[in-house]
This record gives C-alpha cells, sequence and structure tokens, in this order.
C-alpha cells in the first residue's frame, strides 16, 4: 500500500511538472529576463544580468490563474486562458505586466494578487502611510517622508504608498510602481513574508460621512468585500524598474510610456506656467496702505506682481467659497467680478481652490459658470484617496475640465498615469513639499524630518509618476540649527540656492512662487533667476547623482539649458560636465551657495561665466546646498 502511494506521488509531480509551461522574455538589450511559470500558479522572476531581482511572485485576480496559455513575440508575453490574459513587458530598465479582464460585460474583482519577493535582506526606500483621514485605513494625503529600513523590518500592519525602491547588490536599484490606475483603485504595498512585498487594494465605499481634515473629506465608514466593478479591459502595469545607477531614474517617463491615451484632441489651449501663491505666506504682505488677507486689494496686489515678473497666473486658495458650495455665500471681501477683468488686462490667468467634496457637487455648472467668467482653472484638494470610486472621479473631472478649457492641480492625490489622458492636469501635490515646513517641529537640536534629504530622494521616486506640487520658493532659509516651523512667517530647511535649484529639478508646468510678493521684491536679483526657469522643457539629460544624497540635472528649452543641483545636509563638491552644449560660445548665469551658507542659510552668489561644449564646472554645495545655472 505504501509503495502504490509513493508511485501515485510520483506520477501526479511528473504529471503536473509535465503541464507546466515556461515563458522567457528578454529585453532589447538583453539585460532584463523575465521568466513566466504559468502552472497551477501565474508567476514571474525577473534577473538584471546576474542580479537576481524578483524570485518567483505570484499574479492574480479573484484567486489563482490555471490552465493559462501563451506565446512570446518580440520583447513581449502573453499568457492566458477564456477568462484572462496577462500581458508582459521587458524594457531595458523595467519588467511590466498587466491583466486584460476578456469579459465584455465586466467583472467584479474581489482580490488581486500582485507579490514583489526579493532574493534578500535589501536596504528600502518605504514610504509608509500615516496621518488617516478620520482614522480610516485608506484615506491618506499621499505624502510620506521615507523610511529608509531593510525588508525583514518593515511594519507588518503598515501600509506603504508607492513608488517604493529597494537597493539590489552591485549598486542596483529595483523600484516598484503602478501606472495606468484610472478606473481601478491605486496600488498600496505590504510586507509580504521575510524579505518580500505584497499589494493592497482600498476596497469599495459604500458608505461615506463628512470628515477629515476640518471636515474637507468624504471619510468612507463602510466598505464592501470587493475591490472594483464593472472591471473590463485592461488593468494598471505592475511595474519594477531596475537601474546600474540611480540617476537612471531622474529620466524614467513611467507615464508616457505606460499611462492611458490622450483623450483631448486639441492641447493648444493648456497653457503651462508659474504662479504667485498666496496660503504658504499667509497673504502677509508688509509696507502696503491697506491691510493685508483674503480681500480684494490683497489679490490685486498678487496680480500686479504677477505681471511685472512674466508669470502667468496667481491662486486664490481656500477662503474664497464656503465649504459647501463654489456659486453661494462667497466671501464678500473678494471682489470676483472685479478681479478677473483687472487680471485678464494685465495678461495674468487666475485659478481658484476648492476642495474635492465641494467640486463634485455641481462640477458641470460650476466649471461652466466660472470659465465663461475667464477663470483659468481649479485646485481641488483633499481627494485623500484613491479607491476606484475616487479614481473615477477624478477622470470626470478631469474630463469636464478639458471641455471648458480649464486647468487642474489635484492635491491628496498619487498620480498613476492620468495626467497623459489628460494634460490640463498640470500638477499633483501627494508630496511632502514646503508647506510642512509651516509646522515642522524641533527635536533636540534641529528639525524633527530631515527635509533636505527628502529633497534629493523625491526627484528619483515620487517625480516618477508624474509632477509635483512642492510649492518652492522661500525667501527665508535656515540651517538646521536655526530652523523651526512657524506658520504666519514659515521658512526653508537648507539654504537660498537649495529653493532656486528645485525649479529646475522638480517637474511642475503649474511651479509656485510660494512666498510673499513683497518679499521676492526686496529679494529681486534672486525673482529674477528664478522667472526665467521654465516650467516645460524639450529635453532632461541625468548628469548625476544618488537617491538620499544629492541631484544634478541639466534641462534644456529651446536653445537654453538649465543646469542644478542639490544635496542634503552633507556639504560636498562636484564637477559638473557640460557636453550636453552645443558648439560655440555660450554665456552662464549661476546662482550657488555663498561662502557663509553654512552659517547663513540665506547667503548666495550671482556670478556669469564663459562657457563651451565639453568644459566642466567645479562647485561646491553648503549643507543643505544647492546651486543653478542658465546657459544661452
Amino acid at each position: 500500500m505504501k509503495t502504490k502511494t509513493i508511485l501515485m506521488t510520483m506520477l501526479m509531480a511528473f504529471t503536473l511538472n509535465a503541464e507546466a509551461k515556461d515563458y522567457r522574455v528578454t529585453s532589447p538589450d538583453g539585460q532584463l529576463v523575465i521568466t513566466i511559470h504559468a502552472d497551477q500558479q501565474l508567476t514571474w522572476e525577473v534577473k538584471h544580468g546576474e542580479t537576481t531581482v524578483l524570485t518567483p511572485s505570484e499574479i492574480g485576480l479573484n484567486g489563482a490563474f490555471q490552465k493559462m496559455t501563451g506565446k512570446v513575440v518580440a520583447h513581449t508575453a502573453t499568457v492566458g486562458n477564456k477568462q484572462f490574459s496577462v500581458e508582459f513587458r521587458a524594457d531595458n530598465d523595467a519588467a511590466a505586466y498587466r491583466i486584460n479582464v476578456l469579459n465584455k460585460k465586466g467583472i467584479t474583482v474581489h482580490e488581486e494578487t500582485a507579490e514583489f519577493n526579493f532574493a534578500g535582506d535589501y536596504q528600502a526606500f518605504i514610504p509608509y502611510v500615516n496621518d488617516n483621514r478620520g482614522g480610516e485605513r485608506y484615506s491618506f494625503s499621499f505624502e510620506s517622508y521615507y523610511d529608509e529600513q531593510p525588508l525583514s523590518k518593515m511594519f507588518k500592519d503598515s501600509l506603504s504608498i508607492n513608488p517604493l525602491a529597494v537597493r539590489l547588490p552591485e549598486g542596483k536599484l529595483a523600484v516598484i510602481a503602478d501606472m495606468g490606475a484610472t478606473d481601478y483603485p491605486g496600488m498600496f504595498v505590504q510586507k509580504n513574508g521575510e524579505h518580500g512585498l505584497k499589494a493592497a487594494f482600498a476596497p469599495y465605499p459604500t458608505k461615506e460621512v463628512i470628515g477629515g481634515h476640518a471636515r474637507l473629506n468624504l471619510v468612507p465608514t463602510e466598505r464592501a468585500n470587493y475591490i472594483a466593478k464593472e472591471v473590463k479591459g485592461a488593468l494598471p502595469w505592475r511595474i519594477v524598474l531596475v537601474t546600474t545607477h540611480d540617476k537612471q531614474l531622474l529620466t524614467a517617463r513611467l507615464p508616457q510610456r505606460f499611462g492611458p491615451k490622450c483623450q483631448i484632441s486639441d492641447t493648444s489651449w493648456i497653457r503651462p506656467g508659474k504662479v504667485a501663491w498666496d496660503w504658504w505666506n499667509a497673504t502677509m504682505l508688509t509696507g502696503v496702505p491697506f491691510r493685508a488677507g483674503m480681500n480684494t486689494d490683497t489679490y490685486k496686489y498678487y496680480i500686479d506682481f504677477a505681471a511685472k515678473n512674466h508669470l502667468e497666473y496667481i491662486i486664490i486658495d481656500e477662503g474664497w467659497s464656503t465649504d459647501e458650495s463654489l456659486r453661494s455665500e462667497l466671501n464678500p471681501e473678494i471682489d470676483l467680478l472685479s478681479l478677473l477683468p483687472y487680471a485678464e488686462k494685465k495678461g495674468v490667468g487666475i485659478i481658484l481652490w476648492s476642495s474635492w467634496r465641494n467640486c463634485i457637487n455641481n462640477t458641470e455648472e460650476d466649471f461652466k459658470y466660472y470659465a465663461s467668467l475667464g477663470v483659468k482653472g481649479f485646485k481641488v484638494d483633499f481627494f485623500d484617496r484613491d479607491d476606484q470610486a475616487v479614481m473615477r472621479s477624478a477622470w470626470k473631472i478631469a474630463d469636464c475640465a478639458a471641455r471648458h478649457h480649464l486647468l487642474l492641480d489635484y492635491h491628496g492625490y498619487r498620480p498613476t498615469g492620468i495626467q497623459v489622458a489628460f494634460p490640463n492636469i498640470v500638477n499633483f501635490e501627494g508630496v511632502k513639499g514646503l508647506e510642512n515646513s509651516k509646522w515642522e517641529p524641533r527635536v533636540g537640536d534641529g528639525p524633527l524630518h530631515d527635509q533636505p534629504r527628502y529633497d534629493v530622494s523625491i526627484p528619483y521616486l515620487r517625480q516618477l509618476v508624474g509632477p509635483l506640487d512642492y510649492t518652492p520658493g522661500a525667501m527665508t532659509n535656515a540651517t538646521r540649527a536655526e530652523f523651526f516651523g512657524n506658520n504666519d512667517h514659515p521658512m526653508s530647511q537648507g539654504t537660498r540656492a537649495h529653493q532656486v535649484a528645485m525649479y529646475t529639478i522638480f517637474d511642475a508646468p503649474l511651479q509656485m512662487l510660494a512666498d510673499a510678493p513683497t518679499k521676492y521684491e526686496r529679494e529681486q536679483p534672486t525673482t529674477d533667476f528664478i522667472r526665467q526657469i521654465p516650467t516645460v522643457f524639450d529635453e532632461v539629460v541625468a548628469l548625476d547623482g544618488q537617491i538620499g544624497e544629492y541631484v544634478v540635472l541639466a534641462k534644456r528649452k529651446g536653445s537654453t539649458w538649465f543646469v542644478a543641483a542639490m544635496t542634503n545636509w552633507t556639504p560636498r563638491d562636484l564637477t559638473i560636465s557640460l557636453d550636453m552644449l552645443s558648439e560655440g560660445s555660450h554665456q552662464a548665469e549661476l546662482f550657488a551657495d555663498g561662502v557663509n551658507a553654512d552659517r547663513d542659510a540665506t547667503d548666495y552668489i550671482k556670478s556669469t561665466q564663459t562657457v563651451k561644449k565639453g568644459d566642466t564646472l567645479k562647485i561646491h554645495l553648503a549643507p543643505g546646498g544647492g546651486w543653478s545655472a542658465i546657459i544661452k
């Protein structure tokens, strides 16, 4: 009897192995290889050269995929059955897959399995979810500092957002991301086993209440036993970027490669630009003959400042309307009907703030009305969720705004490619931006959070998935020892040149000048430099850098190059190559840390020099420092 059992077991094992189907997909350069195992489970593994990136990691939807067959074509593969197909893609720097639902009527997705298992206990940059809205697990602003810890030390009960980076052997990086979530929830990540990760998704909301920060949110109080309904066609991409040098992340352009198709036939009306912003500086004008605040005189001053300095827009932030309506009981101190023609005459556009909760009440009527008055766009704040209901809502708002030629700036929202479908969405927050300096506490001899280190991490990670509304431009700058949080008179961690460099390094087609107009006027040389830097570029070249340490980036607009560098609190000396320049001599305008910037962070020096292709510039960055060049 025992012998018979052993023989049957061996026969079953042989049969399963005989039915197993493996497929191999290789990148164009031959370095990245995806191996797909389509047997009783669907799993994938990834290698880059001799480096194991992922060990076998399960892929599933509503349970395991079974009885799947497939084919390999060039650098892609497809495996599937009558219900689903899974498309795999091997780029030189990325392994990716997405599931396709073949049922034309759509299905309800109760669970999706997406594992990312690593071969060792590697160090990771983990952006944990925190500060949940109303205590709800999946309601979050998508603003996270990075915990740097081994995979084995990840908090078991915590969610993380993505992109999330894992340091592989040989100095390589693996970055986990999703892209293309438009009618499907965004992907959270959590610990899986000893040194793996797995996806988690917000269940569909079935009941919501007004709550969260200042009662500006809609917070789910009940969620369904499924994550998405009426799902058909392609689900979002699950992506593992692999780099041999950190700087490769600076030009990876995930949205353009993995995002949805553009939905706007005519985009000529979309006008990027810089913005004079009121909220960060608490409308704190000085030396003016009127009481500064949320009133008509103050915003006329902002408009005049924007016009004088060739800024395209101003924003009127929270406080111009009520929390419940965009058209009734408006702030009587702000006369929009006089400000809009005044701004139009000066060549300045006005963008208005709204909470997401308020925006969805009468979107069509409100957008049509304000567009007819000449409003140029809306900053939609406090989404603070990415479940399927909110993702659908974000798409509808963008579509409505596009029809009325309105720009959008989404806050409390992590981009997954919707900006490719609707390029009128010019910015996203989802970043620990400059606003956090207003309430940053001190611990011991300095601020609680290391903002300069974060500043040189997000170009590699957060910026991978879309532009970021960091809102730079602080004119009050502080060393680590001098910094403290102050709501009405905020300052930045790091030097003035660090702030200026952000205008080149951070992607933001709608880029803020966060400080007060009267401060910029007192610091006109700095303002004159910033106002020359465009907000969209024709070419980007990653020169050097290491995540969390420093970044050096060059961007071209027309025939002019804009080059910038930033460091964390570690001072450093760098050599920048100008190989990207065209032949002939060029004039470079430089903005650098002053010799005393380590003691007074506002210290900077402006200079000019003649340079040519192939030259190198040796620069020094102070602690929390920066450097910029405009080369014509």
